[in-house]
């Protein structure tokens, strides 16, 4: 093997170390605001990530934003699909430099350190998802996962997050998240924060799920009560 070829493997295997370890959930709870403890869980799957603040004690949504992600050596770019609090970051491209160790993550210039809680590879539903279609009334809708309204779910190992949000308009129409389990074809959602209705928080939701040909198929009954059957596809772009 010469040289030249030698380097680039290296740098290559090098470069899918550094994404595979960002890969997951990590967790930061030193943060206050107005006095108030704070946690920020940040959820990276492959190409897509989003940042949640949520008030530790009462789970009250404060806000969230993702999108998009590269990491080149220690610098990640990443390009803004949704901003609860700044829309108009929306199709920003933003890049930072980090710090990253096996179970830490800082971002240089920040005192801020996350912890990680899962490595985002070895779950059942671990990825980002974007919902393709829905029954109501008996009756089964598709949807156009590339058209600028979109909801997506992100899951690691252990957290989910659902966001729905439009990228023409910018606008955020809400999102929901906290911790999830797969057992015996058995989806439960334990539910931290909900930046609709904070009086959902600490409820757990549990839906009947099955991958068929790579969608998840997700049915129960909502938070609501009603009858609720979704697909969802892997998002690749």
């Amino acid at each position: 093997m010469n040289r030249t070829l030698f380097i680039f493997l290296f740098l290559l295997c090098l470069s899918n170390t550094w994404a595979q370890t960002l890969i997951g959930a990590w967790e930061n709870t030193n943060l206050l605001s107005k006095g108030q403890p704070l946690t920020n869980i940040i959820i990276f799957s492959e190409g897509h990530q989003v940042s949640t603040w949520f008030n530790t004690k009462t789970g009250a949504f404060v806000s969230t934003n993702g999108g998009k992600w590269v990491l080149k050596g220690d610098e990640i770019t990443e390009t803004v699909e949704f901003d609860s609090k700044n829309p108009d970051q929306v199709g920003a491209m933003v890049s930072f430099r980090i710090e990253l160790s096996e179970e830490k993550l800082k971002i240089k210039g920040d005192d801020s350190i996350w912890t990680r809680i899962d490595d985002g590879i070895s779950g059942a539903l671990a990825g980002a998802w974007l919902m393709s279609g829905r029954k109501r009334n008996g009756e089964f809708r598709t949807r156009d996962t590339d058209r600028p309204r979109k909801t997506m779910k992100i899951l690691s190992d252990t957290r989910f997050q659902w966001i729905a949000y439009n990228t023409d308009t910018k606008e955020f129409m809400g999102s929901g998240g906290g911790t999830y389990t797969t057992i015996d074809g058995k989806y439960t959602e334990n539910i931290e924060f909900f930046s609709r209705d904070d009086s959902r928080v600490g409820a757990s939701l549990q839906f009947n799920y099955e991958v068929k040909d790579e969608d998840w198929h997700h049915s129960g009954f909502s938070s609501k009560g009603d009858p609720l059957y979704e697909v969802w596809s892997i998002r690749k772009q």
